[in-house]
């Protein structure tokens, strides 16, 4: 049976928005996580300006240990812990769990990318001033790496994007869960047109926007 999709538009729309707020939270939260998790990573590391090899270690193992997880796998493993926080394993808000254990350490390893970039003499140069080493990194490090930490964040955003599709297979609300439910169980070939062609429009305004965002940056 073919669906009508004069009135599936609704149903779209709010999978749409379901979508957009699962990537807009979970990317508020990772990033939250994610960006002093990355700074941690890169002054603590040998030779850093706090270097701390212990710290550094454990924060490096853990920091693997996630991202060695398929995000398939971390969603269905961590369902006690999204039970606990939001009290529900089903839903946009139980979806946001995992995808922030998932964006976490991944943005802090694109944070530490990008730090890392810049160029070591422009920080000797700030700790010949006699700048301490937090007015480095707040005053250096992260100024002079924000047109690469923003083009990173837009990675981590598009991973976002795909991740909370998945989150479809347990019921997590959004395109994803539309497409599965509509598309694969029920074989509506449009539905599931639809929302793979809403997912790329997406990830392409995504990606357009961090590119000109970071251009503007670079040219100041």
């Amino acid at each position: 049976m073919q669906v009508d999709l004069r009135e599936f538009w609704p149903k779209i729309l709010e999978a749409t928005n379901e979508t957009l707020a699962m990537v807009g939270f979970s990317l508020l939260f990772a990033t939250l996580i994610g960006l002093p998790l990355g700074i941690a990573l890169v002054v603590t590391r040998p030779n850093g300006l706090l270097h701390n090899r212990p710290l550094f270690n454990v924060l490096n193992a853990i920091v693997n240990f996630f991202r060695s997880i398929p995000f398939i796998i971390l969603l269905v493993a961590i369902l006690p812990i999204t039970r606990l926080i939001v009290g529900t394993t089903i839903g946009t808000s139980a979806a946001v769990v995992p995808l922030v254990f998932f964006a976490g350490p991944y943005i802090a390893r694109l944070v530490e990318s990008s730090l890392l970039e810049v160029k070591p003499g422009v920080v000797e140069a700030a700790e010949a001033m006699g700048a301490t080493p937090w007015q480095i990194v707040f005053r250096v490090l992260v100024p002079e790496a924000l047109s690469s930490l923003i083009l990173n964040l837009t990675i981590a955003t598009i991973g976002l994007v795909g991740a909370s599709a998945m989150a479809g297979f347990v019921g997590g609300g959004g395109l994803g869960d539309l497409a599965i439910a509509y598309g694969y169980q029920r074989f509506e070939t449009e539905v599931m047109i639809i929302t793979v062609l809403l997912l790329v429009v997406m990830v392409q305004g995504l990606q357009s926007a961090g590119n000109h965002l970071s251009k503007g940056i670079r040219r100041r």
